[in-house]
């Protein structure tokens, strides 16, 4: 798919993400298509290790957002913490 097609699909997932967590989650464009690559990222290879997918098998977009949901609160426990 290619560097833009991921940046997109990233940018989806992290607002999907965004939106379906409650609270406050202050931050910019790029931050938000990290946290759905990194969503995807975790479902992708957090399944395989829990047996969900096989190897070379990515997880779909509702796995991509569920990881990027459970990213979101790790992170809004990290900067909570600064504060």
């Amino acid at each position: 798919m290619g560097i833009i097609g991921t940046i997109i699909i990233g940018l989806i997932v992290g607002l999907i993400a965004r939106f379906l967590k409650p609270g406050d989650d202050s931050m910019g464009w790029i931050m938000t298509i990290l946290l759905g690559i990194g969503g995807s990222l975790l479902a992708t290879y957090g399944g395989q290790a829990l047996g969900l997918y096989q190897a070379g098998e990515g997880a779909g977009f509702i796995g991509a957002v569920v990881g990027a949901i459970i990213l979101l609160v790790i992170y809004g426990m990290v900067t909570s913490r600064k504060h």
